[in-house]
């Protein structure tokens, strides 16, 4: 969570407490993505399918700096999987209930002296784990579509000032547009 402080006298006041901002891409997020996706193969199994998903999987692409990781889960390893990732300190999130397409656990990590988010995204159908991959793949070859949801997710942080359901219906439309672009594109 990003705060802004004052001082005031020997106390600490929060001014501006701002869930969601915008950051540019760093070159740390491949880095990052990796020593998370080896702790959870090491936890859930080398078997698995993991893939560094969302905004911080796309080169030039900014964001929240949150790494996104979703996980092919076969629903007969669901509370496997779970368990899993509870043990390396993951924990669902009530903002966002279980649906029949995945579940979803974050924790915050700490990479070179920063705290940061990560989400897991366990994907139960091929349906949603390819909307992800798709996504991903689209904006990384379509660079003038990469620049409109930049701006799209910049002005979703000012409209949203910080609240999640706000921020994500910004989006939502440019996003479902976009999708389905790249569905068509991969299906062509």
């Amino acid at each position: 969570m990003y705060m802004t402080l004052k001082m005031v006298g020997e106390n600490t006041v929060v001014i501006n407490k701002q869930k969601y901002r915008f950051l540019p891409y760093s070159a740390e997020y491949p880095s990052m993505f990796l020593k998370e996706r080896n702790k959870i193969t090491k936890s859930l199994g080398k078997n698995i399918t993991i893939e560094h998903v969302g905004s911080t999987s796309i080169p030039g692409l900014g964001g929240k700096g949150i790494i996104d990781i979703a996980i092919k889960t076969p629903r007969k390893k669901i509370n496997q999987y779970i368990r899993g990732l509870e043990k390396l300190g993951y924990r669902t999130d009530p903002e966002h209930l279980r649906d029949g397409r995945r579940i979803y656990l974050k924790k915050i990590v700490r990479y070179r002296g920063k705290e940061s988010r990560v989400h897991i995204h366990l994907t139960l159908n091929d349906g949603y784990w390819n909307t992800y991959i798709v996504f991903r793949e689209y904006l990384k070859k379509h660079s003038k579509e990469l620049e409109k949801y930049a701006q799209i997710k910049k002005e979703a942080v000012n409209y949203a000032k910080g609240e999640g359901k706000k921020y994500r219906e910004y989006k939502d439309k440019f996003l479902n547009n976009m999708m389905k672009k790249a569905l068509k594109m991969k299906l062509d």
